[in-house]
Protein backbone atom coordinates (compact mmCIF):
# COMPACT_ATOMS: atom_id res chain seq x y z
CA UNK A 1 0.00 0.00 0.00
CA UNK A 2 1.07 3.85 -0.87
CA UNK A 3 -0.55 5.47 2.00
CA UNK A 4 -1.06 5.03 5.60
CA UNK A 5 -4.03 4.43 7.40
CA UNK A 6 -5.40 7.27 10.28
CA UNK A 7 -4.51 6.18 13.42
CA UNK A 8 -8.18 6.54 14.75
CA UNK A 9 -9.12 3.95 11.50
CA UNK A 10 -6.42 1.24 12.51
CA UNK A 11 -7.93 -0.56 14.87
CA UNK A 12 -11.40 -0.85 12.67
CA UNK A 13 -10.37 -2.56 9.05
CA UNK A 14 -10.52 -6.38 10.23
CA UNK A 15 -14.42 -5.37 10.00
CA UNK A 16 -14.57 -4.37 6.65
CA UNK A 17 -14.02 -6.97 4.22
CA UNK A 18 -11.84 -5.63 1.58
CA UNK A 19 -11.92 -6.92 -2.30
CA UNK A 20 -9.18 -7.80 -4.17
CA UNK A 21 -6.17 -5.59 -4.70
CA UNK A 22 -5.91 -3.65 -8.12
CA UNK A 23 -2.53 -2.06 -8.76
CA UNK A 24 -3.52 0.86 -10.51
CA UNK A 25 -1.17 2.57 -12.54
CA UNK A 26 -0.73 6.70 -12.57
CA UNK A 27 -2.57 8.47 -15.08
CA UNK A 28 -0.14 9.95 -17.44
CA UNK A 29 -3.27 12.33 -18.56
CA UNK A 30 -6.04 13.79 -16.54
CA UNK A 31 -7.82 12.01 -13.65
CA UNK A 32 -11.16 10.66 -14.03
CA UNK A 33 -13.40 11.75 -11.32
CA UNK A 34 -15.94 9.19 -10.16
CA UNK A 35 -18.84 11.15 -8.04
CA UNK A 36 -20.74 8.88 -5.50
CA UNK A 37 -23.98 10.73 -4.77
CA UNK A 38 -27.70 9.76 -4.76
CA UNK A 39 -28.87 13.61 -5.26
CA UNK A 40 -29.10 14.30 -8.90
CA UNK A 41 -28.62 18.32 -8.00
CA UNK A 42 -25.25 17.64 -6.66
CA UNK A 43 -24.80 15.30 -9.66
CA UNK A 44 -25.77 18.00 -11.90
CA UNK A 45 -23.80 20.59 -10.36
CA UNK A 46 -20.44 18.74 -10.14
CA UNK A 47 -21.17 17.51 -13.71
CA UNK A 48 -21.61 21.27 -14.62
CA UNK A 49 -18.43 22.28 -12.53
CA UNK A 50 -15.82 19.20 -14.30
CA UNK A 51 -16.78 20.44 -18.05
CA UNK A 52 -13.35 20.80 -19.81
CA UNK A 53 -11.28 20.01 -16.21
CA UNK A 54 -12.07 16.43 -15.89
CA UNK A 55 -13.64 13.91 -17.65
CA UNK A 56 -17.10 12.12 -14.67
CA UNK A 57 -18.82 9.91 -13.97
CA UNK A 58 -21.54 8.97 -11.48
CA UNK A 59 -22.49 5.67 -9.20
CA UNK A 60 -25.75 6.34 -7.31
CA UNK A 61 -24.16 3.64 -4.19
CA UNK A 62 -20.83 2.81 -2.52
CA UNK A 63 -20.81 -0.87 -4.38
CA UNK A 64 -21.59 0.73 -7.87
CA UNK A 65 -18.40 2.75 -7.36
CA UNK A 66 -16.42 -0.39 -6.31
CA UNK A 67 -17.66 -2.38 -9.17
CA UNK A 68 -16.98 0.69 -11.62
CA UNK A 69 -13.14 0.82 -9.93
CA UNK A 70 -12.86 -2.23 -11.03
CA UNK A 71 -13.35 -1.96 -14.84
CA UNK A 72 -11.89 1.13 -14.92
CA UNK A 73 -8.06 2.02 -14.31
CA UNK A 74 -8.39 5.63 -15.50
CA UNK A 75 -10.40 7.09 -12.59
CA UNK A 76 -7.83 8.59 -10.39
CA UNK A 77 -10.27 10.49 -7.76
CA UNK A 78 -13.47 9.34 -5.99
CA UNK A 79 -15.68 12.14 -5.05
CA UNK A 80 -17.56 10.80 -2.57
CA UNK A 81 -21.37 12.49 -1.03
CA UNK A 82 -21.34 10.85 2.52
CA UNK A 83 -24.17 13.60 3.44
CA UNK A 84 -26.68 11.32 1.24
CA UNK A 85 -24.78 8.03 1.51
CA UNK A 86 -24.84 7.48 4.97
CA UNK A 87 -21.44 5.17 5.11
CA UNK A 88 -18.60 7.03 7.09
CA UNK A 89 -15.63 8.44 4.73
CA UNK A 90 -12.77 6.28 6.68
CA UNK A 91 -14.87 3.09 5.59
CA UNK A 92 -14.84 3.92 1.94
CA UNK A 93 -11.18 5.22 2.40
CA UNK A 94 -10.08 1.76 3.90
CA UNK A 95 -11.33 -0.18 1.07
CA UNK A 96 -10.28 2.24 -1.36
CA UNK A 97 -6.52 2.07 -0.05
CA UNK A 98 -6.97 -1.64 0.07
CA UNK A 99 -8.71 -2.59 -3.43
CA UNK A 100 -7.42 0.20 -5.31
CA UNK A 101 -4.02 1.95 -4.09
CA UNK A 102 -3.36 5.30 -5.62
CA UNK A 103 -7.32 6.10 -6.15
CA UNK A 104 -7.41 9.68 -4.20
CA UNK A 105 -10.67 10.04 -1.58
CA UNK A 106 -12.13 13.67 -1.51
CA UNK A 107 -15.50 14.49 -0.12
CA UNK A 108 -18.48 16.78 -0.73
CA UNK A 109 -19.04 18.61 2.69
CA UNK A 110 -22.08 20.70 4.22
CA UNK A 111 -20.92 23.92 6.17
CA UNK A 112 -20.94 22.16 9.54
CA UNK A 113 -18.55 19.48 8.24
CA UNK A 114 -15.03 19.50 10.31
CA UNK A 115 -12.16 17.75 7.55
CA UNK A 116 -9.09 19.37 9.17
CA UNK A 117 -8.03 15.92 10.88
CA UNK A 118 -8.20 13.79 7.59
CA UNK A 119 -6.99 16.79 5.72
CA UNK A 120 -3.96 16.99 8.23
CA UNK A 121 -3.19 13.10 8.39
CA UNK A 122 -3.46 13.09 4.25
CA UNK A 123 -5.64 10.36 3.81
CA UNK A 124 -8.25 12.69 2.16
CA UNK A 125 -7.35 14.61 -1.05
CA UNK A 126 -9.36 17.87 -0.35
CA UNK A 127 -13.02 18.75 -0.40
CA UNK A 128 -16.25 20.43 -2.50
CA UNK A 129 -18.84 22.36 -0.87
CA UNK A 130 -21.89 19.91 -2.09
CA UNK A 131 -23.81 22.99 -2.03
CA UNK A 132 -21.90 25.66 -3.70
CA UNK A 133 -22.55 26.95 -7.01
CA UNK A 134 -20.87 25.59 -10.07
CA UNK A 135 -18.53 28.43 -10.32
CA UNK A 136 -17.56 27.62 -6.57
CA UNK A 137 -17.54 23.73 -6.97
CA UNK A 138 -15.21 24.26 -9.89
CA UNK A 139 -12.69 26.29 -8.40
CA UNK A 140 -12.89 23.09 -5.91
CA UNK A 141 -12.56 20.83 -8.22
CA UNK A 142 -9.49 22.28 -10.10
CA UNK A 143 -7.73 22.58 -6.74
CA UNK A 144 -8.04 18.71 -6.26
CA UNK A 145 -6.79 17.95 -9.97
CA UNK A 146 -4.17 20.11 -9.23
CA UNK A 147 -3.04 18.45 -5.33
CA UNK A 148 -3.50 15.45 -7.79
CA UNK A 149 -1.17 16.01 -9.89
CA UNK A 150 1.07 16.88 -6.96
CA UNK A 151 0.86 13.64 -5.16
CA UNK A 152 1.26 11.44 -8.47
CA UNK A 153 4.13 13.64 -9.44
CA UNK A 154 5.42 13.29 -5.68
CA UNK A 155 4.71 9.73 -5.39
CA UNK A 156 6.81 9.13 -9.03
CA UNK A 157 9.89 11.02 -7.68
CA UNK A 158 9.64 8.54 -4.40
CA UNK A 159 9.15 5.39 -6.66
CA UNK A 160 12.30 6.49 -8.72
CA UNK A 161 14.62 7.16 -5.87
CA UNK A 162 13.35 3.96 -4.75
CA UNK A 163 14.18 1.71 -7.87
CA UNK A 164 17.47 3.33 -8.50
CA UNK A 165 18.12 2.60 -4.39
CA UNK A 166 17.26 -0.97 -4.86
CA UNK A 167 19.36 -1.03 -8.40
CA UNK A 168 22.80 -0.05 -6.33
CA UNK A 169 22.66 -3.54 -5.03
CA UNK A 170 23.73 -4.57 -8.49
CA UNK A 171 26.84 -2.51 -8.83
CA UNK A 172 29.28 -4.61 -6.92
CA UNK A 173 28.15 -7.84 -8.51
CA UNK A 174 31.56 -8.72 -9.67
CA UNK A 175 30.50 -12.31 -11.05
CA UNK A 176 27.59 -12.43 -13.93
CA UNK A 177 26.11 -15.47 -12.23
CA UNK A 178 25.15 -13.46 -9.64
CA UNK A 179 23.91 -10.13 -11.56
CA UNK A 180 20.82 -12.34 -12.95
CA UNK A 181 19.52 -13.79 -9.75
CA UNK A 182 20.03 -10.35 -7.85
CA UNK A 183 18.20 -8.49 -10.64
CA UNK A 184 15.29 -10.78 -10.24
CA UNK A 185 14.93 -10.09 -6.27
CA UNK A 186 14.69 -6.63 -7.50
CA UNK A 187 12.41 -7.18 -9.61
CA UNK A 188 10.13 -9.03 -8.16
CA UNK A 189 10.30 -6.70 -4.90
CA UNK A 190 9.38 -3.33 -6.67
CA UNK A 191 6.50 -4.78 -8.78
CA UNK A 192 5.46 -6.81 -5.38
CA UNK A 193 5.58 -9.63 -7.34
CA UNK A 194 6.50 -13.41 -5.36
CA UNK A 195 7.45 -15.87 -9.04
CA UNK A 196 10.11 -15.62 -11.17
CA UNK A 197 13.13 -17.21 -13.68
CA UNK A 198 16.28 -16.12 -14.32
CA UNK A 199 17.58 -17.99 -17.25
CA UNK A 200 21.72 -16.95 -17.93
CA UNK A 201 23.76 -18.25 -20.56
CA UNK A 202 27.93 -18.18 -18.91
CA UNK A 203 30.47 -17.62 -21.92
CA UNK A 204 32.78 -18.16 -18.59
CA UNK A 205 31.32 -21.60 -17.32
CA UNK A 206 29.51 -23.24 -20.80
CA UNK A 207 28.51 -25.92 -18.74
CA UNK A 208 27.48 -24.49 -15.28
CA UNK A 209 23.93 -24.17 -14.11
CA UNK A 210 22.25 -21.11 -15.72
CA UNK A 211 18.90 -20.65 -13.94
CA UNK A 212 17.42 -19.24 -10.62
CA UNK A 213 14.10 -19.60 -9.24
CA UNK A 214 12.33 -17.66 -7.23
CA UNK A 215 9.12 -18.48 -5.39
CA UNK A 216 8.33 -21.58 -7.11
CA UNK A 217 7.90 -24.89 -5.20
CA UNK A 218 10.46 -27.51 -4.97
CA UNK A 219 8.93 -30.23 -7.79
CA UNK A 220 8.11 -27.16 -9.95
CA UNK A 221 11.44 -26.24 -9.81
CA UNK A 222 13.04 -29.18 -10.27
CA UNK A 223 11.04 -30.18 -13.22
CA UNK A 224 11.52 -26.64 -15.04
CA UNK A 225 15.33 -27.04 -14.58
CA UNK A 226 15.06 -30.34 -16.07
CA UNK A 227 13.21 -29.04 -19.12
CA UNK A 228 15.12 -25.92 -19.54
CA UNK A 229 18.49 -27.52 -19.72
CA UNK A 230 17.19 -29.87 -22.41
CA UNK A 231 14.92 -27.44 -24.16
CA UNK A 232 17.66 -24.47 -24.00
CA UNK A 233 15.17 -21.85 -24.80
CA UNK A 234 17.84 -18.79 -25.13
CA UNK A 235 18.11 -19.13 -28.69
CA UNK A 236 15.37 -16.82 -29.36
CA UNK A 237 15.14 -12.58 -28.57
CA UNK A 238 18.02 -12.06 -26.20
CA UNK A 239 18.28 -9.01 -28.09
CA UNK A 240 14.62 -8.29 -28.12
CA UNK A 241 12.63 -5.50 -25.87
CA UNK A 242 10.62 -6.11 -22.48
CA UNK A 243 7.27 -7.74 -23.64
CA UNK A 244 4.16 -9.76 -22.06
CA UNK A 245 3.30 -13.07 -23.51
CA UNK A 246 0.65 -15.55 -22.85
CA UNK A 247 2.05 -18.01 -25.22
CA UNK A 248 5.15 -19.09 -27.21
CA UNK A 249 8.27 -21.27 -26.50
CA UNK A 250 9.14 -19.67 -22.67
CA UNK A 251 5.48 -19.61 -21.68
CA UNK A 252 5.20 -23.52 -22.81
CA UNK A 253 8.17 -24.54 -21.04
CA UNK A 254 6.74 -22.87 -17.85
CA UNK A 255 3.60 -25.03 -18.23
CA UNK A 256 4.92 -28.00 -18.93
CA UNK A 257 6.88 -27.92 -15.86
CA UNK A 258 3.05 -27.50 -14.16
CA UNK A 259 3.31 -24.21 -12.86
CA UNK A 260 0.05 -21.94 -13.09
CA UNK A 261 0.22 -18.60 -14.44
CA UNK A 262 -1.76 -16.77 -16.71
CA UNK A 263 1.20 -14.54 -18.63
CA UNK A 264 4.58 -13.49 -18.09
CA UNK A 265 7.38 -10.69 -18.52
CA UNK A 266 9.89 -11.29 -20.17
CA UNK A 267 13.04 -9.04 -19.61
CA UNK A 268 16.05 -9.52 -22.11
CA UNK A 269 19.81 -8.69 -20.45
CA UNK A 270 22.95 -8.97 -21.81
CA UNK A 271 26.41 -7.22 -21.86
CA UNK A 272 28.48 -5.70 -24.53
CA UNK A 273 30.30 -8.70 -25.39
CA UNK A 274 29.17 -12.91 -24.78
CA UNK A 275 27.28 -12.93 -21.13
CA UNK A 276 23.81 -13.03 -22.16
CA UNK A 277 19.97 -13.67 -20.13
CA UNK A 278 16.43 -13.34 -19.27
CA UNK A 279 14.18 -12.61 -16.21
CA UNK A 280 10.83 -14.50 -16.39
CA UNK A 281 8.17 -12.38 -13.87
CA UNK A 282 4.82 -14.51 -13.69
CA UNK A 283 2.02 -12.18 -13.59
CA UNK A 284 0.31 -13.30 -10.09
CA UNK A 285 -3.30 -12.42 -10.36
CA UNK A 286 -2.87 -8.83 -12.12
CA UNK A 287 -1.59 -7.83 -15.38
CA UNK A 288 2.02 -6.51 -15.65
CA UNK A 289 1.12 -2.11 -15.73
CA UNK A 290 2.90 1.11 -18.10
CA UNK A 291 4.66 1.61 -14.41
CA UNK A 292 5.68 -1.96 -13.30
CA UNK A 293 7.35 -2.10 -16.77
CA UNK A 294 8.76 1.12 -16.50
CA UNK A 295 10.73 -0.03 -13.22
CA UNK A 296 11.97 -2.75 -14.83
CA UNK A 297 13.18 -1.35 -17.65
CA UNK A 298 15.29 0.56 -14.99
CA UNK A 299 16.57 -2.43 -13.26
CA UNK A 300 17.41 -3.96 -16.74
CA UNK A 301 19.55 -0.63 -17.66
CA UNK A 302 21.44 -1.41 -14.37
CA UNK A 303 21.53 -4.80 -14.70
CA UNK A 304 23.19 -4.60 -17.95
CA UNK A 305 25.38 -1.79 -16.50
CA UNK A 306 26.48 -4.67 -13.85
CA UNK A 307 27.15 -7.13 -17.14
CA UNK A 308 29.59 -4.42 -18.38
CA UNK A 309 31.36 -4.55 -15.86
CA UNK A 310 31.51 -7.84 -15.03
CA UNK A 311 32.23 -8.75 -18.49
CA UNK A 312 35.40 -6.20 -18.37
CA UNK A 313 36.45 -7.44 -14.50
CA UNK A 314 36.45 -11.05 -15.99
CA UNK A 315 38.35 -10.00 -19.04
CA UNK A 316 40.97 -8.12 -16.50
CA UNK A 317 41.31 -11.25 -14.60
CA UNK A 318 41.42 -13.70 -17.76
CA UNK A 319 44.37 -11.99 -18.93
CA UNK A 320 45.99 -12.75 -15.88
CA UNK A 321 45.66 -16.31 -16.58
CA UNK A 322 46.89 -15.97 -20.16
CA UNK A 323 50.37 -17.34 -21.26
CA UNK A 324 52.13 -14.37 -23.05
CA UNK A 325 54.09 -16.14 -25.29
CA UNK A 326 51.00 -18.82 -27.02
CA UNK A 327 48.51 -16.44 -25.81
CA UNK A 328 46.58 -19.77 -24.43
CA UNK A 329 45.70 -19.75 -20.66
CA UNK A 330 48.75 -20.74 -18.32
CA UNK A 331 49.01 -23.27 -15.69
CA UNK A 332 47.53 -21.17 -12.99
CA UNK A 333 44.32 -21.42 -14.78
CA UNK A 334 44.81 -25.06 -15.31
CA UNK A 335 44.85 -25.44 -11.96
CA UNK A 336 42.04 -23.54 -10.75
CA UNK A 337 39.60 -25.03 -13.93
CA UNK A 338 40.51 -28.74 -13.09
CA UNK A 339 39.34 -28.14 -9.56
CA UNK A 340 35.70 -27.12 -10.64
CA UNK A 341 35.80 -29.39 -13.24
CA UNK A 342 36.23 -31.96 -10.90
CA UNK A 343 33.47 -30.76 -8.86
CA UNK A 344 31.02 -30.64 -11.95
CA UNK A 345 31.88 -33.70 -13.16
CA UNK A 346 31.21 -35.37 -9.68
CA UNK A 347 27.89 -33.29 -9.17
CA UNK A 348 26.60 -34.40 -12.54
CA UNK A 349 28.42 -37.95 -12.53
CA UNK A 350 30.15 -37.36 -16.18
CA UNK A 351 33.56 -38.33 -16.85
CA UNK A 352 36.71 -35.50 -17.05
CA UNK A 353 39.64 -36.61 -19.07
CA UNK A 354 43.42 -34.70 -19.45
CA UNK A 355 45.79 -35.27 -21.75
CA UNK A 356 49.16 -33.88 -21.29
CA UNK A 357 51.59 -33.39 -24.48
CA UNK A 358 54.69 -32.33 -24.83
CA UNK A 359 56.72 -31.87 -28.02
CA UNK A 360 59.68 -34.02 -28.84
CA UNK A 361 62.95 -32.69 -28.91
CA UNK A 362 61.93 -28.98 -28.95
CA UNK A 363 65.34 -28.36 -27.34
CA UNK A 364 66.77 -28.84 -30.47
CA UNK A 365 64.63 -25.94 -32.14
CA UNK A 366 65.92 -23.55 -29.75
CA UNK A 367 69.35 -24.32 -30.23
CA UNK A 368 69.82 -25.17 -34.13
CA UNK A 369 66.76 -21.95 -35.29
CA UNK A 370 66.43 -19.44 -31.94
CA UNK A 371 64.56 -19.13 -29.37
CA UNK A 372 62.16 -16.25 -31.63
CA UNK A 373 61.24 -19.20 -33.79
CA UNK A 374 60.95 -21.81 -30.91
CA UNK A 375 58.48 -19.31 -29.43
CA UNK A 376 56.43 -18.64 -32.80
CA UNK A 377 56.37 -22.53 -33.06
CA UNK A 378 54.57 -23.11 -30.00
CA UNK A 379 52.17 -19.73 -31.13
CA UNK A 380 51.57 -22.29 -34.39
CA UNK A 381 50.99 -25.53 -32.00
CA UNK A 382 48.63 -23.69 -29.81
CA UNK A 383 46.57 -22.68 -32.77
CA UNK A 384 46.62 -26.22 -34.18
CA UNK A 385 45.54 -27.80 -30.76
CA UNK A 386 43.12 -25.72 -30.59
CA UNK A 387 41.74 -26.42 -34.17
CA UNK A 388 41.46 -30.24 -32.32
CA UNK A 389 39.24 -29.23 -29.64
CA UNK A 390 35.75 -28.41 -28.71
CA UNK A 391 34.88 -24.71 -27.34
CA UNK A 392 34.19 -26.35 -23.84
CA UNK A 393 37.62 -27.94 -23.42
CA UNK A 394 40.46 -26.24 -21.73
CA UNK A 395 43.89 -25.86 -23.38
CA UNK A 396 46.70 -24.30 -21.59
CA UNK A 397 50.49 -24.30 -21.43
CA UNK A 398 51.31 -26.04 -18.32
CA UNK A 399 55.17 -24.73 -18.83
CA UNK A 400 58.16 -25.16 -20.95
CA UNK A 401 56.95 -27.18 -24.56
CA UNK A 402 54.38 -29.01 -22.07
CA UNK A 403 51.08 -28.52 -22.89
CA UNK A 404 47.34 -29.38 -21.05
CA UNK A 405 43.83 -30.23 -22.12
CA UNK A 406 40.61 -30.69 -19.97
CA UNK A 407 38.19 -32.55 -22.61
CA UNK A 408 34.73 -32.45 -20.61
CA UNK A 409 32.32 -34.91 -20.23
CA UNK A 410 34.64 -37.29 -22.21
CA UNK A 411 35.23 -41.22 -21.44
CA UNK A 412 38.70 -42.39 -21.54
CA UNK A 413 38.13 -44.19 -24.52
CA UNK A 414 37.02 -40.65 -26.46
CA UNK A 415 39.73 -39.03 -24.61
CA UNK A 416 42.72 -41.54 -25.97
CA UNK A 417 40.69 -40.91 -29.88
CA UNK A 418 41.53 -37.25 -29.43
CA UNK A 419 44.62 -37.64 -28.10
CA UNK A 420 45.49 -39.43 -31.47
CA UNK A 421 43.91 -37.49 -33.87
CA UNK A 422 45.93 -34.48 -32.51
CA UNK A 423 49.12 -36.83 -32.43
CA UNK A 424 48.85 -37.14 -36.22
CA UNK A 425 47.48 -33.82 -36.95
CA UNK A 426 50.75 -32.38 -35.32
CA UNK A 427 53.02 -35.22 -37.06
CA UNK A 428 51.69 -33.98 -40.27
CA UNK A 429 51.92 -30.24 -40.08
CA UNK A 430 54.55 -28.00 -41.19
CA UNK A 431 55.87 -25.00 -39.20
CA UNK A 432 57.71 -22.23 -39.97
CA UNK A 433 61.10 -22.26 -38.95
CA UNK A 434 62.23 -18.53 -40.18
CA UNK A 435 63.82 -17.74 -43.60
CA UNK A 436 61.76 -19.43 -45.46
CA UNK A 437 62.67 -22.46 -43.36
CA UNK A 438 60.00 -25.31 -41.93
CA UNK A 439 59.97 -28.05 -39.58
CA UNK A 440 58.18 -31.47 -38.88
CA UNK A 441 57.67 -31.98 -35.05
CA UNK A 442 56.24 -34.88 -32.80
CA UNK A 443 53.99 -34.81 -29.90
CA UNK A 444 54.02 -37.58 -26.84
CA UNK A 445 50.88 -37.46 -24.91
CA UNK A 446 49.01 -39.11 -22.02
CA UNK A 447 45.61 -39.37 -21.08
CA UNK A 448 44.25 -39.71 -17.59
CA UNK A 449 39.95 -39.83 -17.05
CA UNK A 450 38.47 -38.94 -14.10
CA UNK A 451 36.81 -41.18 -11.90
CA UNK A 452 38.70 -44.17 -12.71
CA UNK A 453 42.39 -42.28 -13.00
CA UNK A 454 41.91 -39.86 -9.74
CA UNK A 455 39.28 -37.85 -7.77
CA UNK A 456 41.19 -35.19 -6.94
CA UNK A 457 43.25 -32.74 -9.24
CA UNK A 458 46.91 -33.45 -8.04
CA UNK A 459 46.07 -37.21 -8.63
CA UNK A 460 44.19 -37.04 -11.96
CA UNK A 461 46.82 -34.36 -13.39
CA UNK A 462 49.48 -35.95 -12.23
CA UNK A 463 48.36 -39.23 -13.87
CA UNK A 464 48.18 -37.87 -17.08
CA UNK A 465 51.46 -36.64 -16.78
CA UNK A 466 52.92 -39.81 -16.13
CA UNK A 467 51.33 -41.49 -18.67
CA UNK A 468 52.74 -38.26 -21.36
CA UNK A 469 56.15 -39.35 -19.64
CA UNK A 470 55.64 -42.97 -20.37
CA UNK A 471 55.07 -42.28 -24.40
CA UNK A 472 58.35 -40.23 -24.13
CA UNK A 473 60.11 -43.65 -22.49
CA UNK A 474 58.60 -45.65 -25.07
CA UNK A 475 60.13 -43.61 -28.02
CA UNK A 476 58.28 -40.75 -28.54
CA UNK A 477 55.34 -39.55 -31.05
CA UNK A 478 52.61 -41.83 -29.65
CA UNK A 479 49.96 -41.63 -26.81
CA UNK A 480 49.92 -43.64 -23.96
CA UNK A 481 46.98 -44.22 -21.18
CA UNK A 482 47.55 -44.15 -17.92
CA UNK A 483 45.98 -47.70 -17.79
CA UNK A 484 49.16 -49.06 -18.90
CA UNK A 485 51.18 -47.43 -15.76
CA UNK A 486 49.86 -49.98 -13.67
CA UNK A 487 50.50 -52.71 -16.54
CA UNK A 488 54.19 -51.28 -17.06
Amino acid sequence: MLYDLPSSAEGRIASFALGPVTMRPMSRTRPKLLLVTEDATVADVVSRATTSLAPLDVAASVEEAFTALASDTTIGIVLYDATTLGLAPWQVGDRLRGEHPGVELALLIGEDHDDDEALREGWLLGVVPRLAGPGTARTSIARLLESYRQARELRALRTTARVHEECRRLMPCLEPGRVYPVALDIALELLARTRGVAVFQRESHPMSDAIAFRGLGESEAERLRDLLLDAKPLADNLEGEIEELDSGPYVDVLRRAGIAFERILVVPLHGQQNEAGMLWLLEDGHPFDDDEIDRVRVVASYAETALDNCERYQLAKERAFIDDVTEVYNARYLLQTTENEIRRAERYEKPLSVVFLDLDRFKLVNDNHGHLVGSQVLRSLSQLLLQCVRDVDTLARYGGDEFTILLVDTDHEAAMAIAERIRRTVENHVFEAGRGGSLRLTVSLGVGTYPEHGTDRTTLLDTADKAMYRSKSLGRNRTSSANELTAG
